[in-house]
């Protein structure tokens, strides 16, 4: 049964969640503590499995105390509250580059909705729960990967922004195709990733923006709360965001993005599913892979959560099956070939 600890000044906050989340069954709630120098004691006694850690505390503050956590129980996984204001999702934003595992928005006026609640305890669940052994075995489709590329699109989750901090800075700023990335990440907080992504690396790195062409060199990242799609303009392709219902419990949702550029671009696609709870992309990389595509998938070992890669491996339709750190290199790999590979005259 995972252990939950919730740490937060605000006594309202702190007793709203942890009494909602001790009426969950399956769960066990500890006492919350108003602080992070008192997390840090009950941490010590007794890891709990998940600690939700307000990051905007007097005294240790929350950024200080999450990285302290990290040292002390490093098996403990943190989820942050966000406020909701654009310097808390800065905070939050940072926090999650410095080793928390997720985040989720913080109670207004001390009320949490059923939504808020579900989503935090499938996080909880999803932070904690392992699939059996058997469900691990990878099963890998036979591809030799060969075809030229057009385009690569990502769909990652949980322990994303990390990952993609990682990613996106190691592929090289003459990249000859678009990248089109999802991840699930709420308002304010795509644009502060893509605005540190373009920081640090040598392609640009943009929130998406409706109707913009899709060229190569250039890297978006759907907004929070918007499905982004791509499609065929005339000889160019665009972008597409929607309010549309949600996929998979998602907005955006991977499965929507796949399913767009696989009919957008077929074969010369290349798709990436990073680590994430759930199964979005599931369907959308059957799709990719029907049409001749190719997809690649992060590695268990390296993965805050396996779900969403997990997915595409137990489905048979992972090309390879990579660390971290080495699915820069493998993208370079498939995509430089373009240049080689595309009939003369053919873009």
């Amino acid at each position: 049964m995972p252990s939950v600890l919730i740490v937060d000044d605000s006594v309202v906050a702190r007793s709203t969640v942890a009494r909602a989340l001790s009426q969950v069954p399956g769960l066990e709630v500890l006492r919350p503590v108003p602080s992070g120098e008192l997390a840090l004691q009950r941490c010590a006694t007794r890891p709990p499995d998940v600690v939700v850690l307000d990051v905007e505390m007097p005294g240790l503050g929350g950024l200080a105390t999450l990285e302290l956590l990290r040292e002390l129980t490093p098996e403990t996984k943190v989820i942050v509250f966000s406020g909701h204001t654009s310097a808390g999702a800065e905070v939050t934003l940072e926090a999650l580059a410095r080793g928390a595992a997720d985040v989720v928005a913080k109670p207004v006026d001390g009320r949490l909705s059923e939504s808020s609640l579900a989503e935090l305890v499938g996080k909880i669940r999803g932070l904690t729960e392992r699939e059996p052994a058997a469900a691990l075995i990878p099963h890998r489709r036979a591809s030799t990967g060969a075809g030229p590329i057009d385009a690569l699109v990502v769909g990652v989750s949980t322990g994303g922004p990390n990952a993609l901090m990682e990613l996106v800075p190691q592929l090289p700023g003459d990249l000859p195709v678009p990248v089109l990335i999802v991840q699930h990440m709420p308002p304010l907080f795509t644009g502060l990733l893509a605005e540190r992504l373009d920081k640090r690396s040598e392609l640009q790195v943009r929130e998406g923006v409706h109707g913009a062409p899709v060229r190569p060199g250039e890297v978006w990242i759907a907004p929070g709360d918007r499905h982004m799609r791509v499609r065929a303009a005339g000889r160019e392709q665009q972008l597409l965001l929607d309010d549309g219902p949600q996929e998979n419990s998602c907005r955006p949702a991977v499965d929507v993005l796949f399913r767009s550029a696989a009919a957008c671009y077929g074969s010369r696609l290349l798709a990436v599913v990073m680590t994430g709870m759930g199964q979005d992309g599931l369907r959308g990389a059957e799709q990719i892979v029907a049409g001749g595509g190719q997809v690649l998938a992060q590695d268990e070992a390296t993965s805050v959560v396996w779900g969403m890669p997990g997915a595409i491996v137990r489905g048979g339709l992972a090309d390879r099956v990579l660390p971290l750190g080495e699915l820069a290199q493998e993208i370079r790999r498939r995509v430089t070939r373009r240049a080689d590979r595309a009939p003369e005259g053919e873009a």
